[in-house]
């Protein structure tokens, strides 16, 4: 019985493979080629507008289509050429700066606060918060902040773009500070108490060293929210030597209506190095962390 046992299924196995029918290893091996092809199809999706980004700045004919370029430096020169387009530069710099620097120090002190101070319902506070950020974005509340700017009289501001992109971050800064500010170890500030130092000084002499890693990745992270933020900027600001470059961009067209791909594409790189190198300097320097410190 045994052997014939063994017969069947030899029978059937031949049955199936002279039937066309993948065997387990032969599924498994054609199921690793479909996740490779599928894998590669997603990376050429993410890879081709970067290698766009890469050589149409140096193409003499740039086109949308990616291709080796005709070498040329003759769109940088163009670039440099438009003052419009460097000082939008500036322009992006001052926005970027004043809004990190608003979510870092306010962001810091809320955090600290609800991280040492019991309060009823803190945790509810802080789950609405960023809740609510999330649910009422800038675009959703448009008008009612084009009205506060208008009664303000902050239309045309570049500070009111900046306080405005600094309230929508906030809840989400306070939320990711407040685990590095638990973190930090009661005992190091309760010896800065000892030697007589106020709160503000023990947050920035022993809680903010802590803190550095988490406010590094908020730093680039804030960054990069408004660098490339084209809304706010578009509707608060209406004086062309006050807006950034992210809207600038959308100005580059040639004297026949259609987009200028030799000065958008230079640009483009240009834009993109700060961002790249920040990146990269924090990345090196602290590394990017969302959970903080040093546990006790």
């Amino acid at each position: 019985m045994t052997s014939l046992k063994v017969e069947k299924t030899s029978s059937a196995a031949e049955r199936e493979s002279k039937n066309g029918l993948a065997t387990p290893a032969v599924r498994k091996f054609l199921g690793r080629i479909g996740t490779t092809v599928f894998v590669a199809l997603v990376l050429a999706f993410f890879a081709i507008p970067i290698l766009w980004l890469v050589f149409a700045p140096f193409d003499a004919h740039p086109s949308m289509n990616v291709k080796l370029p005709e070498f040329t430096l003759k769109n940088f020169a163009v670039l440099f050429g438009d003052s419009s387009a460097l000082s939008s530069l500036r322009n992006s710099v001052v926005l970027a700066a004043g809004t990190m620097v608003i979510v870092l120090i306010f962001g810091s002190i809320a955090s600290y606060a609800l991280s040492r101070v019991r309060i009823p319902g803190r945790e509810f506070l802080l789950y609405s918060l960023l809740l609510l950020s999330s649910i009422i974005t800038g675009t959703a509340a448009m008008v009612p902040i084009f009205l506060l700017m208008v009664r303000l009289n902050l239309i045309d501001s570049q500070l009111g773009v900046i306080l405005v992109l600094s309230a929508g971050m906030l809840p989400t800064v306070i939320f990711i500070l407040k685990d590095f500010m638990d973190s930090t170890p009661k005992s190091y500030e309760e010896s800065a108490r000892l030697y007589g130092a106020k709160p503000l000084r023990i947050l920035w002499d022993v809680v903010i060293p802590i803190a550095r890693p988490g406010l590094a990745t908020i730093s680039v992270w804030a960054v990069v929210q408004v660098w490339g933020n084209f809304l706010m900027p578009f509707i608060l600001l209406t004086s062309p030597d006050k807006t950034p470059a992210a809207v600038i961009m959308y100005t580059f067209y040639t004297q026949g209506g259609q987009p200028n791909l030799a000065l958008i594409s230079a640009f483009s790189l240009v834009f993109s190095f700060p961002v790249i190198l920040m990146y990269f300097f924090v990345s090196r320097r602290y590394g990017f962390r969302f959970h903080g410190g040093i546990k006790s």
